[in-house]
């Protein structure tokens, strides 16, 4: 109950309202402001320097005194006005594997006429990343989040914030995008045998790798048919080829979730069906996916290999379902 109204609270303060998509301004309502430790400590030894100025009634040092804290009143209105009315735009991040770091970046559009200095970006209030930006420009500043499970991550409120030009106010703002990123399954180490072709029900087509008309060479791979190698031009460039044959084929390569050990749980399943899209798309081969309530036809590319790996990064298993 008290977290509840916590967050309530602050999503009214800061005018949170979750994710947005779309351009967001940082008008005058969404940058705060406030000491920072530099400073408080600032403003103690204003106050000292003021009662040592009264006691002693020394003139100078009621100058000295009132000349700071102009400097600081100063200094306060150029941290705000470093953050304010900046646009800021997601750019779609890239997908990536579990166990790697997403990066999530952000397009920071300055429209005023006054360069800013020192943005920073943070997530964790740890690690940040700054940049400048110039009057009438644009700069991409990202940040690093690490992609510990597959699905969707979403990089939740990032912070925008600037200590320009003394550090002795710290602005900020909340910033949250609706700019999740794929994350795809750990695939398993390489070197594992693809699974065994299977028989098409048609007449055959053109769907796989034949074997009746020479097409060219490539670089061999592992897991290669030594039919297939190139022993001739091996023994003279001392480099393997593999042979590479178009034609009418009568077989086709799945790789599908049944023909997976039962002893394997869902997770590990997963990772075997991505070393499995990874190595096939690397040979060049058309192949089809097979996934509990999916499946994706015979295909080959990078936009085939793309789709397969999102389907596995998405995919939730219903035993009861599925059974």
């Amino acid at each position: 109950m008290r977290l509840a109204l916590k967050n309530r609270f602050q999503n009214w303060l800061f005018q949170l309202g979750g994710p947005q998509s779309g351009v967001i301004v940082l008008v005058q309502r969404r940058v705060f402001i406030l000491p920072s430790r530099q400073g408080v400590i600032f403003a103690a030894v204003l106050l000292l320097m003021l009662t040592g100025s009264i006691n002693y009634t020394l003139s100078l040092g009621f100058v000295l005194t009132f000349l700071l804290a102009g400097v600081g009143i100063s200094a306060m209105l150029h941290t705000f006005r470093n953050l304010a009315n900046l646009r800021i735009t997601a750019v779609h991040p890239a997908a990536v594997f579990a166990g790697d770091t997403a990066r999530f970046t952000l397009c920071i559009e300055n429209p005023d006429d006054t360069p800013r200095h020192s943005i920073g970006l943070t997530r964790d209030k740890k690690d940040a990343e700054f940049a400048d930006v110039p009057a009438r420009q644009t700069v991409l500043l990202g940040i690093g989040a690490p992609a510990r499970r597959r699905g969707l991550l979403r990089p939740g409120r990032l912070i925008l914030y600037s200590r320009y030009p003394l550090g002795l106010y710290h602005a900020w703002a909340y910033v949250e995008l609706d700019m999740p990123c794929l994350v795809y399954p750990r695939p398993d180490p390489p070197g594992l045998p693809l699974p065994p072709l299977e028989k098409s029900a048609g007449q055959g087509g053109e769907s796989g790798q034949g074997h009746e008309d020479f097409l060219g060479f490539r670089q061999y791979h592992p897991g290669d048919s030594p039919r297939h190698v190139a022993w001739k031009a091996a023994a003279r460039d001392r480099e393997l080829l593999t042979k590479q044959f178009t034609g009418r084929v009568n077989s086709q390569l799945w790789l599908s979730w049944e023909i997976l050990p039962a002893s394997m749980d869902v997770e590990q399943r997963l990772s075997r069906l991505a070393r499995w899209v990874l190595d096939a798309q690397s040979r060049g081969l058309s192949f089809g996916l097979r996934l509990p309530g999916t499946t994706l036809p015979v295909a080959s590319g990078e936009a085939h290999r793309a789709r397969c790996l999102e389907a596995l990064a998405l995919f939730e298993y219903d035993g009861a379902r599925h059974a």
